[in-house]
């Protein structure tokens, strides 16, 4: 007798669901030549875990990388951020996916890729369109399991006697 060993599916309850349906609209982009201490106030300011990067300098605006917040703090253990560009410090090539694709797709492309951003591209010209993170993933997973009849056993709901 033989059995087969299958992969753990990454199934979400609604198999439909699509990049397009998670992912954040218009991404947080800089130029490939900013310095990293304005890459670090744009994450700040726009509360965001990752920049994309354009080659200002084409004539399409072509995506360059993605610098994420784990990038920027590696850097910073080399040298001041004041000294880096985002060029210099951006995973290339960025990873991408279209926003028609499947969520179980983007899930596998990052634990493929071993990233927690993808870059939401136009397939027809592959300018960027948004981001989808591993927070969005979350979110839809979360959503999936969530039902009144089934609270959450790890966070109980706040005691209204307080």
């Amino acid at each position: 007798m033989t059995s087969a060993v299958h992969p753990p599916a990454t199934h979400t309850e609604e198999p439909g669901l699509r990049v397009t349906d998670a992912m954040h609209w218009g991404p947080v982009s800089c130029a490939a030549d900013a310095p990293l201490t304005a890459v670090a106030a744009l994450m700040r300011d726009r509360r965001v875990h990752c920049v994309v990067v354009i080659d200002e300098a084409s004539s399409d605006r072509a995506l360059w990388g993605v610098v994420s917040d784990l990038d920027l703090i590696a850097a910073a253990t080399v040298r001041s951020l004041d000294e880096q560009t985002a060029a210099g410090t951006a995973m290339r090539p960025a990873v991408t996916i279209g926003p028609g694709e499947l969520l179980e797709e983007a899930m596998k492309r990052m634990t493929c890729h071993g990233v927690s951003h993808l870059v939401v591209v136009d397939p027809a010209d592959t300018y960027p369109l948004g981001v989808l993170s591993t927070l969005d993933l979350a979110a839809v997973l979360a959503a999936d399991r969530a039902t009144a009849a089934d609270p959450d056993p790890y966070f109980p709901a706040p005691d209204s006697r307080l």
